[in-house]
């Protein structure tokens, strides 16, 4: 990415974005910081406390300290840059600025967020006044929120976080369910296109329908031969549903006909939707006109001749090697690698496993989480095991999706599990343990039975091997 400029803002306010909280904003409000809109200047407009300006001012500081204010992301995700703009800013712009970022709930009360455990991103560094100050930087964590740091004090008239977005699946409903593999919220990204004249090309991907013509993807009037074009990058590999084409408020202006084709690598390119005739101000649904499902990772919309689409929608679920490379994404940004204790409740484990990222591909991972796991002492081990329920417990979140093959268990194998738990921790000093999933109650007390006969070191062995697999399941199970 030669200008991460050209990354989705993470702070935006049609994803979301908010400022939540200023320590001062005396002069200009804080809110002003995420307008979509570039600042304006207004000569003669005064307000009963000074120089009307579009943007966040505090007032003169008289003792020590500086200002700051809190920015909730309208996505979470990895920041590579910020643009902190001071214009129209010239005798009131603050020295230097500094940004911090954190992971949140989305709803985190600011009382929270003010004690949050907040990690520099951009140190201290000099501002120009009515100027568009740019900072490029490389960071491995998503993040939910910022806390613009200005020194001492002043006015900032915006401020733009671009960067990667990286969901939250399991809050979104997880990979396992039909979602829109184009929509930004989603990671879906629109890499290029032939023209974008009259509009951006990542309006096409943006949430709810487009507010009129100017928030679409809208070409010049082509006046030689050939087409224009948009490329897609799906937020995941996936198999393609059904499709949506939008042309809402595109009535003089709307393509005449458009085509569709998918690729699994972003280079080869197959036929979905045949060049089909469209409509002015008109939303078109695609299902049995498609004729292939994928998978793909890449779409690629051909518009005849020229014109404007507001959004793009592709509906349709995850493969496989989509929600594990979405596993592998949400690990290596990790910014509380604490988390990964509901995985593998080994503390030795996690620390090791986080310090092991960045992961290239998913099989690298579970080798590693093998690996580190595997040259772990048997006390690491025990630990681990202690952080399971017994076979027939039910506790919230993982492990009741894990036991599912007990629900509606005979009564009478319930209370042989039960009896078999007891006899297993007195004779070996551990909770029984095994991969359920996918194994019925009557399967798991005939293992348990089958594994009393083990000596206790080779049985260590045994339920080691069991949490390897439950480890490489539940990492699977971050993004659904």
């Amino acid at each position: 990415m030669a200008d991460f400029r050209e990354l989705i803002d993470l702070a935006s306010e049609r994803l979301g974005g908010s400022v939540l909280y200023a320590n001062d904003d005396f002069f200009a409000e804080k809110e002003n910081l995420l307008k979509p809109s570039r600042p304006v200047w207004k000569e003669h407009e005064y307000t009963d406390r000074g120089k009307w300006m579009d943007g966040w001012e505090s007032r003169r500081k008289r003792v020590p300290g500086y200002d700051f204010a809190i920015v909730r992301l309208g996505v979470r995700g990895v920041v590579r840059g910020v643009v902190v703009d001071t214009s129209y800013f010239r005798g009131n712009y603050p020295q230097a600025c500094s940004i911090e970022a954190t992971s949140a709930r989305v709803d985190a009360p600011v009382e929270h967020l003010l004690d949050a455990d907040w990690r520099e991103i951009l140190p201290r560094s000099p501002l120009q006044g009515d100027s568009e100050n740019i900072f490029a930087g490389v960071h491995s964590d998503a993040v939910t929120h910022l806390r613009l740091n200005i020194f001492p004090d002043g006015g900032v008239a915006r401020l733009r976080a671009h960067g990667a977005i990286v969901p939250e699946w399991r809050l979104a409903g997880g990979l396992g369910n039909e979602i829109d593999l184009a929509a930004v919220e989603n990671g879906g990204d629109v890499l290029t296109c032939s023209d974008m004249f009259f509009s951006p090309k990542h309006n096409l991907i943006m949430p709810g329908r487009a507010h009129n013509m100017s928030d679409g993807w809208e070409t010049r009037r082509r006046r030689g031969p050939g087409h224009d074009w948009v490329i897609v990058k799906l937020a995941t590999e996936g198999r393609v549903r059904r499709i949506e084409l939008d042309t809402n408020h595109f009535k003089g202006n709307y393509p005449d006909t458009a085509s569709i084709e998918g690729s699994p690598d972003g280079e080869n390119w197959t036929e979905v939707l045949p060049r089909t005739k469209l409509q002015a101000h008109t939303r078109h649904f695609f299902i049995d006109e498609l004729l292939t499902a994928g998978p793909f990772t890449h779409l690629r919309l051909n518009v005849y001749p020229d014109g404007g689409v507001s959004r793009l929608r592709v509906w349709g679920v995850a493969t496989e090697n989509g929600r594990r490379a979405a596993a592998v994404d949400h690990v290596n940004t990790l910014f509380d690698a604490s988390e990964l204790r509901r995985v593998c409740g080994s503390t030795r484990w996690a620390e090791q496993f986080a310090d092991a990222r960045p992961f290239n591909a998913w099989d690298r991972m579970i080798e590693a989480s093998n690996q580190i796991w595997f040259a772990l002492a048997p006390d690491d081990w025990l630990e681990a095991f202690r952080a399971h329920p017994r076979i027939g417990e039910r506790r919230p979140g993982w492990t009741a999706q894990e036991q599912s093959g007990t629900s509606g268990a005979a009564e009478e194998t319930m209370r042989a599990l039960a009896e078999g738990n007891r006899a297993y921790e007195e004779k070996y000093g551990f909770i029984y343990l095994v991969c359920a999933s996918g194994r019925s109650a009557d399967e798991m007390l005939a293992n348990l039975q089958s594994r009393m006969n083990n000596e206790r070191d080779s049985e260590l062995r045994v339920a080691a091997e069991e949490q390897a697999k439950i480890t490489a399941l539940r990492l699977e199970k971050l993004v659904l």
